[in-house]
C-alpha cells in the first residue's frame, strides 16, 4: 500500500465515514494515496476498471497527488467525469473535460477517456453519455462538494434522489455560479454559463466506492449541512451518509468542529 498521511481524527456519520485531516495538502495526498491503493486492488483483480472525476480546484492536490503514485496500469481505466457547462467555446479553460485533461488524463493517459459534449443536440449528447456510463458498474467516484451542497451540478432546487436519467440539462443556481467566481474559475457572474450537463445523483451513488474531497474555509457550512442536516434535496450532499461504502475528507478549516 502508498504511505499515507494520518488523519487528526476519524469519525463515522450514519453511514458516512468521515476523516479529518490538518489541511488541505494533507487532506489531497491521503485521498489521492487511498484511490490510488484502491484501484491498484481492483485492477488486481478485474481487468478494467471504470471512474468518474470531479473537476474543481477543490480537487488539485488529490488529483496531483494521484497522477504521480506508480504502479497504477491506467491503460486499463476508463474515466469519465461528473459534469459539463453548456455555452462555453470549445476552447475555453474552465471546460471540465479540459480541466481533467491537463491535470490528470493528459499525463497518466487512461485507456479510455469520455468526455461531454455539450456543444450540440443536449438530449442526444445526455443519452450518449448515458449509454457510455451503463454499459458496466462504475467501480470509483472521486467527487467534491458545493458551496450550496451539491454534488456533480444537482443544485438544490434540481436534485432528485430518485431522478430516472443517469444524465441530464440542468439551470445552475446562482449561489453554485457565485462559487465560480469565488474559485477563481471565472472573474465575475455574469461571465459564469447558466446551465450544464450533469451526471445525476442516482449516477453518482451507483458508484460502488465514493471518494469526497472537500477542503477550505468556504465550504464549512456545506460540510456542516452534510454531516447534520436532514436528509433531503435541501442540501443534496446528505445522501452521502446513505452510501454503502463513501469517505469523506476534510480540512480543519473545512470541519469545523462540525459534528454536534
Amino acid at each position: 500500500m502508498s504511505k499515507t498521511i494520518q488523519p487528526l481524527q476519524i469519525k463515522t456519520v450514519d453511514q458516512l465515514h468521515v476523516r479529518i485531516y490538518e489541511n488541505r495538502a494533507e487532506l489531497g495526498k491521503a485521498a489521492g494515496s487511498h484511490v490510488a491503493d484502491k484501484m491498484k486492488e481492483l485492477l488486481g483483480s478485474s481487468n478494467r476498471i471504470r471512474m468518474v472525476f470531479a473537476a474543481a480546484p477543490s480537487q488539485n492536490e488529490f488529483l496531483q497527488t494521484l497522477k504521480t503514485i506508480d504502479g497504477i496500469d491506467w491503460s486499463r481505466v476508463t474515466v469519465f467525469h461528473m459534469d459539463e457547462y453548456i455555452g462555453l467555446a470549445k476552447e475555453a479553460p474552465q471546460r471540465f473535460g479540459t480541466f481533467l485533461q491537463e491535470r490528470l488524463f493528459d499525463e497518466v493517459k487512461p485507456g479510455e477517456v469520455h468526455l461531454i459534449d455539450s456543444s450540440g443536440d443536449l438530449d442526444e449528447e445526455c443519452q450518449r453519455y448515458a449509454g457510455l456510463l451503463g454499459e458496466a458498474p462504475i467501480d470509483i467516484v472521486c467527487l467534491g462538494i458545493g458551496e450550496n451542497g451539491h454534488i456533480a451540478f444537482n443544485d438544490p432546487p434540481v436534485a432528485d434522489f430518485n431522478d430516472t436519467s443517469l444524465v441530464k440539462s440542468v439551470e445552475l443556481e446562482q449561489f453554485c455560479r457565485q462559487q465560480q467566481v469565488n474559485d477563481g474559475c471565472f472573474a465575475s457572474l455574469q461571465d459564469v454559463p447558466t446551465h450544464a450537463l450533469t451526471l445525476t445523483i442516482p449516477a453518482l451513488f451507483s458508484g460502488t466506492h465514493l471518494y469526497c474531497m472537500v477542503p477550505g474555509k468556504t465550504k464549512t457550512a456545506a460540510v456542516h449541512q452534510t454531516l447534520n442536516d436532514a436528509i433531503s434535496t435541501a442540501c443534496p450532499s446528505t445522501i452521502l451518509r446513505k452510501h454503502p461504502d463513501c469517505t469523506l475528507y476534510v480540512d480543519t478549516d473545512s470541519y469545523d468542529g462540525n459534528i454536534g
